[in-house]
């Protein structure tokens, strides 16, 4: 057996079963027994190598609803995939919705019929549709200005509404553009190029049994204050 552990390694176990019949059957007289290599079952890891403990809350009920009193820091922890769906979606709806609110006010005022009259003057120069309403809305909000479309003074409610679109697009930008730039900050990958010993051992420093394990950094770049904190689960 010991031989057969020097082979293999520790990753198998040696069972022992009978020819006569299917399973383990326990070793006895008058038993023509044979030897089988069978693979040992991986336990999962409480702590995997990158620091994240696999630990899952079950039976929250209503308590769910306590992530959404602080929708930042729910929005920091999804995965990357659901903020870059939230942060697509969130722009869309946004610019969907402002230049909804241009085309409703060209719409009300008659501009989308008498735009072409040459001494009228519409809310919105050049706005005949709403394809026109939204790129207005986009060369306004990110600061483009052709030129070609433009707000004119006999409008006070699109005045109002400028404003409105300013205020909103600095709410949106500020919340989910941090987010985003948290999001980035985090040194979470840092661990990737953090190497940890395979096995750990129990041997004897300074008078004390301590259990040693060593950690190697891949960078080049020396880490300051660095801190290590370690979880014993003891049977």
């Amino acid at each position: 057996m010991s031989a057969l552990r020097r082979k293999f390694g520790d990753d198998y176990q040696v069972v022992t079963t009978s020819s006569s019949g299917s399973g383990l059957q326990p070793q006895g007289p008058g038993q023509d027994l044979q030897q089988q290599l069978v693979p040992k079952k991986k336990r999962q890891r409480f702590v995997d190598k990158n620091g994240r403990c696999n630990v899952q809350h079950g039976n929250l009920g209503s308590e769910t609803s306590r992530y959404l009193s602080d929708l930042f820091t729910t929005l920091v922890d999804l995965k990357w995939r659901w903020n870059l769906f939230i942060f697509i979606l969130t722009y869309t709806v946004a610019w969907l919705f402002m230049a909804s609110m241009w085309w409703v006010i060209a719409y009300t005022r008659g501009d989308l019929n008498k735009a072409h009259v040459g001494n009228y003057t519409p809310c919105v120069a050049n706005v005949y549709n709403f394809p026109s309403a939204f790129l207005f809305f986009i060369e306004t909000e990110a600061t483009i200005g052709y030129g070609y479309r433009y707000i004119t003074d006999k409008c006070p409610e699109g005045i109002i509404l400028f404003l409105f679109q300013s205020i909103l697009g600095s709410i949106v930008d500020a919340f989910l553009i941090g987010c985003m730039f948290i999001k980035m900050s985090q040194p979470k990958k840092r661990a990737e190029t953090l190497m940890f010993s395979e096995h750990a051992v129990i041997s004897m420093r300074d008078g004390k049994l301590t259990l040693m394990f060593r950690v190697g950094n891949l960078r080049n770049s020396h880490m300051v204050s660095a801190q290590i904190r370690c979880k014993l689960l003891k049977g």
